[in-house]
This record gives structure tokens, C-alpha cells and sequence, in this order.
């Protein structure tokens, strides 16, 4: 929710993943979203395994901003163009 409090609606339109290297608990994602405006943006995230009680051993998604190797944010890069992500699309004005 944006610190104005207002309520921002949006659907995920694609989604593209890959393993951390040397971390096969840790996927890096980035996610074409479609905003209720009809604009588009990129969220970048991840997925860990839990390690507290509650969520031990099950996919999270995690809280603190992602720190991705390179390696990693070049292949999201490549599967994103493959897939379109980054050609011209009508959005709102």
C-alpha cells in the first residue's frame, strides 16, 4: 500500500525466475505487473525457504530488498526480452 493509504489494484501478468547460484533455497523473480491505471511496472523479489518455526522448510516470499548476483539479474534480463516484457505497450496517460 503506498504511504498515501490509498488501495492499488494489479495482476500479474508474467513472471520470470531463476535460482541464486550457489543458493538453491533463495529464487530471484521479476514480475510484469499491470496496474489498475493500465500502466505497466517490474516487481523484483524473491522466494526463500522459511527458516523460523512457523514457516520452516516452505516457500516464503521475502521481506527485505533482494540483492541478486549479476550472473542471476542478466538471465531475468534475457528471459524477460525473450518473452516481449520490453516492447512498446499502450499504456495510460
Amino acid at each position: 500500500m503506498p504511504p498515501d493509504g490509498r488501495l492499488v489494484r494489479y495482476v500479474v501478468v508474467d513472471e520470470v525466475r531463476s535460482y541464486q547460484d550457489r543458493a538453491k533455497d533463495k529464487v530471484i523473480l521479476m514480475q510484469l505487473m499491470e496496474l489498475d491505471d493500465r500502466r505497466y511496472e517490474v516487481r523484483v523479489g524473491y522466494y526463500i525457504i522459511g527458516k523460523l518455526p512457523k514457516m520452516r522448510g516452505k516457500w516464503v516470499w521475502g521481506q527485505y530488498a533482494a540483492f541478486i548476483p549479476l550472473s542471476v539479474f542478466k538471465r531475468l534480463i534475457a528471459s524477460a526480452t525473450r518473452k516481449g516484457w520490453f516492447v512498446p505497450r499502450r499504456q495510460a496517460v
